[in-house]
């Protein structure tokens, strides 16, 4: 359960970052709003990223992994829409904009995951 809560924490701070220095990345929202797009990334990344891998596996064969970018993509964008239908106050506008900040996302999603000790060595 704390791994989760890690990752929850990993993930605001990635968003954030993305909001900072992504063009066309916007959050107007309380600050406890960030924590619930963050929750709302994750569970897309959880249920949704999967089922979307399955059936574009083919196309990441073909471009040998690439077209996991613009999977990322669309899943932060999948993240806007749905924080726009809760009005939480996250937007991304347009594919540019999602593509750049899921490529920061995941940049520092992966360097704070290695500042993190080895999971038998956490607790």
């Amino acid at each position: 359960m704390q791994q989760a809560y890690i990752k929850w924490i990993m993930n605001t701070i990635a968003i954030i970052l993305a909001i900072k220095f992504v063009p066309g990345i916007v959050y107007s929202g309380a600050w406890w709003g960030i924590l619930l797009v963050s929750m709302i990334f994750g569970l897309v990344n959880t249920v949704i990223r999967p089922l979307v891998t399955l059936f574009t596996f083919p196309l990441l064969i073909v471009s040998l992994g690439l077209f996991t970018f613009i999977i990322n993509a669309m899943m932060l964008s999948l993240t806007s829409w749905l924080s726009e239908s809760m009005h939480i106050g996250f937007r991304v506008e347009g594919f540019k904009a999602a593509f750049w900040g899921s490529l920061v996302i995941s940049i520092v999603s992966l360097l704070l995951g290695c500042l993190m000790p080895p999971e038998e060595k956490r607790d």
